[in-house]
């Protein structure tokens, strides 16, 4: 059976096949289809700001022998795409089979439309003459820079930044949880300061709650000046309009961007690479946290809920695997390479254009599809876990020795009281703990044969690996700072 003739077609990608379901709101912003709607919105606007004008030119039309267009006649070319579904999907394609070009494929679109304008509508006869406003004055680039912008956007604020917002709420609300609960530290692999698990995921709360402020205040740019960013068409075609301030009032006001004054063909693409670079850094941050999260679950610290009839192992029963996080992580790498390669490639372009761009913009969809389906993964599996404590419990029991820190400190601040018998406190605590398993009592003990003061000696007495913390439950509460 040949595959590649089953209807409807097999989808290559996981992103578009097993990943469905998480990854289909992007749909809606970076699929093809979806870049298309965009391209016949940003050319429908253009034509309505040419025929009804905008407050900079007192919304009189912008070139001669034009009419303002009625609000039923501006409702009708606001519809084409709207409505722009599956029919008007196939049909653009059929366009584009014979054009070889997208963007004029876009162009013959809309000219059909203004032809099949209803009969009901009023003035409706009088679209089809509105055909030379399609494109005017337009190179391909200023249509594609800003229905991707759009689309970016769209995509970034109402997709991806919503899901990365509520896993920094989910990791906040266990950092608040947890914020009390001691955990062995480790450094290089080693037990260390003992810390409380609330302060570890604030850390990671706090580092993603940086990056989504630096998102959140993205600038999306846009260009509207022709094939060489120098208004050449539209200043050969009526020069007695103000073009800059024409296209200003469009790409800010019509399109909702920040207008980029100059440019050549293309919009330079800084802020794309400003933003990829951003989310690939946050990216990183989720990549440290799911590895993190495997190896606590190793480790006991975190115990999984089974999840009713799944299977961990084809062939070991009792397998309970942290397949959320392990599934995160992959995809944040793919989406890590995606991101980092789109970073560097958008800021070049030959000279004044090359086509490069094209291609390279084609695979945003993927890049943040892989970062959404990682958010995803790491939602569900953050939710899935809970604290193991009689295993924290237990591991901070085995470690007496992580009590040499504040032992060899509370000596030195002796010995700078003048306390006799304090010299050498960090060489003494090395030569009774350093690679040693030791326990309560020979700890206890050698804090009795010191020789502190009464206070010191009671303040250190006082002290478990589970309760010598520090401030760490404290400082929790500047996980949103």
């Amino acid at each position: 059976m040949d595959l590649t003739t089953i209807e409807p077609a097999i989808p290559l990608s996981p992103l578009d096949g097993r990943y469905r379901r998480q990854t289909a709101p992007l749909v809606e912003f970076l699929s093809e289809a979806a870049l298309n709607r965009e391209r016949i919105r940003v050319e429908v606007e253009w034509m309505i700001l040419l025929a009804c004008g905008c407050e900079e030119n007192g919304f009189q039309p912008v070139l001669q022998g034009l009419e303002p267009l009625s609000p039923a006649q501006q409702a009708y070319l606001r519809s084409i795409p709207e409505d722009f579904g599956e029919h008007g999907i196939k049909a653009l394609a059929g366009i584009e089979a014979k054009t070889r070009h997208d963007v004029k494929a876009v162009e013959y679109y809309i000219d059909l439309q203004l032809d099949q304008a209803p009969q009901s509508l009023k003035g409706g006869e009088r679209l089809g003459r509105l055909k030379p406003l399609v494109h005017f004055g337009c190179t391909s680039e200023d249509i594609n820079n800003v229905a991707y912008a759009r689309s970016i956007k769209g995509a970034v604020e109402r997709v991806w930044t919503p899901a990365a917002q509520g896993l920094v709420d989910l990791l906040s609300s266990m950092a608040q949880r947890h914020r009390s609960l001691p955990l062995l530290a480790m450094t290089h692999g080693q037990p260390a300061t003992p810390t409380t698990l609330g302060k570890e995921l604030a850390v990671y709360a706090h580092r993603l709650h940086r990056q989504l402020k630096q998102i959140q205040s993205q600038e999306y740019l846009g260009k509207w000046n022709g094939a060489t960013g120098t208004y050449g068409a539209f200043q050969a075609a009526a020069p007695e309009v103000d073009w800059i301030a024409l296209s200003q009032a469009f790409v800010t006001g019509r399109m909702g961007l920040v207008w980029n004054p100059l440019t050549t063909q293309i919009e330079s693409h800084d802020w794309q690479s400003e933003l990829y670079s951003t989310i690939s850094h946050a990216n990183r941050i989720l990549h440290g946290l799911a590895v993190d999260m495997w190896m606590y679950i190793s480790r006991g610290v975190f115990a999984q809920e089974p999840v009713r009839g799944a299977t961990g192992s084809s062939t070991m029963p009792h397998k309970v695997n942290p397949i959320r996080f392990e599934n995160a992580e992959a995809n944040l790498e793919v989406s890590c390479a995606l991101l980092d390669s789109l970073a560097t490639s958008l800021s070049e372009s030959r000279w004044q254009r090359d086509l490069t761009d094209s291609s390279t913009q084609r695979n945003i969809g993927s890049a943040l599809a892989h970062s959404l389906l990682a958010l995803d993964n790491m939602t569900v599996g953050m939710g899935s876990v809970h604290p193991n404590q009689e295993a924290m419990k237990a591991e901070l029991e085995d470690n007496w020795e992580v009590l040499g820190e504040p032992i060899q400190t509370a000596m030195r601040a002796a010995a700078l009281e003048g306390r006799p018998g304090m010299d050498q406190p960090y060489e003494r605590v090395k030569e009774l703990m350093r690679g040693k398993t030791i326990g309560k009592a020979q700890v206890e003990g050698f804090i009795r044969a010191l020789g502190l003061d009464s206070q010191a000696q009671e303040r250190l007495a006082q002290l478990t690996p589970a309760t010598y913390t520090g401030l760490a439950d404290e400082l929790v509460d500047f996980e949103r700072l």
